[in-house]
């Protein structure tokens, strides 16, 4: 979640959120700034774990979700790395432009979709910004004395926030892949075999995740664990169907149009729902599935879950096709 985008709607109910100071702004790599946050009194961070991510609130216009990668270890402060996307939404170039030291941010309390399971061996794969969740699991992995390995693509070593201090302090266990110097990465030869008790922890660009995805078929059922910087888009021919939802606790059933979410039709009939992206990537607005199949267009959920599908994200997930109603513990 390095530069995740995801526009926020004031009339939307949003998680609990708190006032940080920026206390550094860095470059550290080309188009990425570091921002370090302190709380105004000094006090520690709530206590957070490898793949959390926080909500950041930007000149009362967007709110953006930005993987820490800061030590879960240290509470002191909290660091989080913004790529400067061409063409986004906004909240990466605002934050380029607009925050300096010594200014006030408002930041949610961690909150973590991308959890570490225990595992003997782990298996890192980072594409650009999508090192920054990457970096808090590879020092818990280390102090854990876990076999591990990191390829870690981009660009050129310019480009890629964090390369050195990682080679620096890992070695060998780091594999550093420039475009410019050796190519892509060399995902089919890194994924060739199945590795017994290994998991795989994949963070980048989409079409980098799909062949990852793609290549782990083959690895046993939970070994791929994926974090995305966007939702799943809807695929060639697919069309958007309208559909009832039927709200369990409220009494009430509404219809979602083709160009409605689910979330923007029931608090059109005043049911207010905790959200906060609206885009399918931090998870706030999970809600429980009493009946009916969701079509999951999250990038939160594992395969697994939505295949369970006893929970959905509201803000971009719908009805399955055919099925013509949901019923919502809401």
């Amino acid at each position: 979640m390095g530069g995740l985008s995801a526009r926020a709607d004031r009339r939307g109910v949003g998680p609990s959120t708190r006032e940080v100071i920026a206390e550094r702004v860095d470059r550290i790599a080309d188009g990425v700034v570091s921002l370090v946050l302190v709380t105004p009194d000094g006090s520690p961070f709530q206590p957070w774990e490898p793949g959390a991510h926080i909500d950041v609130h930007l000149g009362g216009q967007y709110v953006r979700q930005y993987s820490l990668c800061s030590s879960p270890d240290d509470l002191s402060h909290l660091r989080v790395a913004v790529l400067d996307v061409p063409g986004s939404r906004g909240g990466s170039r605002w934050i380029h432009g607009n925050v300096r030291p010594g200014d006030t941010l408002e930041i949610s309390e961690p909150r973590n979709n991308f959890p570490v399971r225990d595992s003997r061996k782990y298996l890192f794969l980072a594409g650009g910004i999508g090192i920054t969740p990457i970096i808090p699991m590879i020092e818990r992995a280390a102090e854990a004395g876990k076999d591990w390995h990191l390829v870690y693509g981009g660009r050129s070593r310019g480009s890629m926030a964090f390369a050195e201090r990682l080679v620096g302090t890992y070695g060998d266990r780091v594999d550093i892949v420039a475009e410019d110097e050796r190519g892509r990465m060399d995902l089919a030869g890194v994924l060739a075999l199945p590795r017994a008790h290994m998991l795989v922890y994949a963070c980048g660009p989409g079409g980098m995740l799909r062949a990852v995805e793609d290549l782990c078929m083959g690895w046993p059922p939970g070994s791929l664990h994926t974090e995305r910087f966007a939702a799943t888009a809807l695929g060639p021919g697919s069309v958007a169907e309208p559909f009832e939802v039927e709200l369990a606790r409220s009494g009430k059933t509404v219809s979602v149009p083709t160009d409605r979410t689910i979330l923007e039709a029931v608090e059109d009939v005043g049911v207010r729902v905790l959200s906060s992206c609206r885009q399918g990537l931090c998870g706030t607005c999970e809600t429980t599935v009493v009946s009916g199949e969701p079509e999951h267009r999250d990038a939160v959920l594992t395969q697994d879950d939505q295949d369970g599908g006893a929970t959905m994200m509201i803000c971009v997930s719908r009805a399955a096709a055919g099925c013509g109603r949901l019923v919502l513990d809401l």
